[in-house]
């Protein structure tokens, strides 16, 4: 079995992945995604692992469609189809929720401005407006009344929106350095933002052409975020930011497992085994029934803000009180995975 690895650094899964062949004494290799030459080089590889972001506009012009490539080129790719094609990509996640089935905030999505005004004359306020992308609550607002509505919507579909929300940045570089989450460097850092663009912002084009809400649900302090992998999940409640609506991205968090709801568990199992996902993070809100709620979802997550956590379930919802490493599952259920296809082979013969 031979496994290639793509490592940037800062990459936490790629470093927890490269710890685990070496602790099992597994041959790998590091390679380039973005290389030219990938698939040549990828020639005899078993298994590749590669954690793409959607803070890189390389991996969002092209990483989805070389995972697929090299799965029908019969390599087993992390994150392969079924886990990745949703990713940062919230009206494609509206579409495979309702689909499903799954207990999704109501969201609506308009490919005309027409169609969008109308809506907004027929529906109730405030909504909550999401660009396609974006994380950690960016490109996301509360839209209280018709007239915000409206002049969303008719940016929507005139100039359209950057991907990076310069003023939202600033802010929250500013929030983080008044509560001693971040030094005053970073608030620098984000007032140069205002006027020199990231080579993200260089190298993405702006979004228009659509609009996309979702009823806002009041009364939220804080969100369930659940995490599964195969058949084990664990989780963490993210408190609201100040004076907001928005818990992702607020670093303020609870890992006791008893301020987590178990309903939440257990729908993101069901959920995930119908997507048939090697990893997705959900993220839940109640509705005014108690009832939990899907805001969006991911295949991707900071891997630093769960070492806390007390342990994780597996799929019969069994508690397990120790210490874990996600990153490893992964390549764990990967390798798992290639050795029964293999000895399924070997018994047609």
């Amino acid at each position: 079995m031979k496994i290639a690895i793509h490592h940037t650094e800062g990459d936490f899964f790629s470093k927890h992945w490269i710890d685990y062949c070496g602790e099992q004494k597994l041959t790998y290799i590091l390679v380039n995604a973005y290389s030219s030459n990938i698939i040549e080089e990828l020639e005899g590889i078993d298994i590749f692992l590669w954690h793409h972001s959607n803070y890189d506009y390389r991996d969002a012009l092209f990483a989805k469609q070389l995972l697929y490539s090299l799965n029908k080129k019969g390599i087993r790719v992390f994150p392969n189809f079924n886990t990745n094609w949703h990713f940062d990509d919230k009206v494609g996640q509206k579409y495979l929720l309702e689909a499903i089935e799954a207990p999704l905030i109501p969201s609506y999505v308009f490919y005309r401005k027409s169609e969008a005004l109308k809506w907004i004359n027929e529906t109730s306020f405030p909504k909550v407006f999401k660009l396609r992308g974006g994380s950690g609550s960016s490109n996301v607002k509360l839209i209280r009344t018709k007239s915000e509505a409206k002049k969303i919507i008719n940016k929507a579909f005139g100039r359209g929106f950057g991907q990076f929300d310069r003023f939202t940045h600033l802010r929250y570089r500013i929030e983080n350095f008044r509560s001693g989450k971040e030094g005053f460097s970073a608030v620098i850092k984000g007032f140069i933002r205002l006027f020199i663009a990231s080579e993200y912002s260089n190298n993405t084009s702006r979004e228009k052409g659509y609009v996309y809400f979702q009823d806002f649900i009041p009364n939220n302090d804080s969100d369930i975020r659940v995490i599964v992998i195969k058949n084990r999940a664990f989780a963490i409640k993210r408190m609201v930011r100040k004076n907001d609506f928005r818990a992702s991205g607020s670093g303020n968090i609870i890992y006791s497992k008893d301020n987590i709801n178990l309903d939440c568990i257990k729908i993101a199992f069901e959920v995930n085994k119908k997507i048939g996902s090697q990893s997705t993070a959900f993220d839940f809100v109640f509705d005014n029934n108690g009832l939990p709620k899907i805001v969006e979802i991911s295949y991707g997550f900071v891997p630093g803000a769960y070492h806390k956590c007390e342990g994780y379930w597996d799929d019969k919802m069994n508690w397990y009180g120790k210490q874990f490493n996600p990153s490893k599952w992964m390549i764990e259920n990967l390798i798992e995975d290639f050795e029964l296809s293999k000895l399924y082979s070997t018994n047609l013969v």
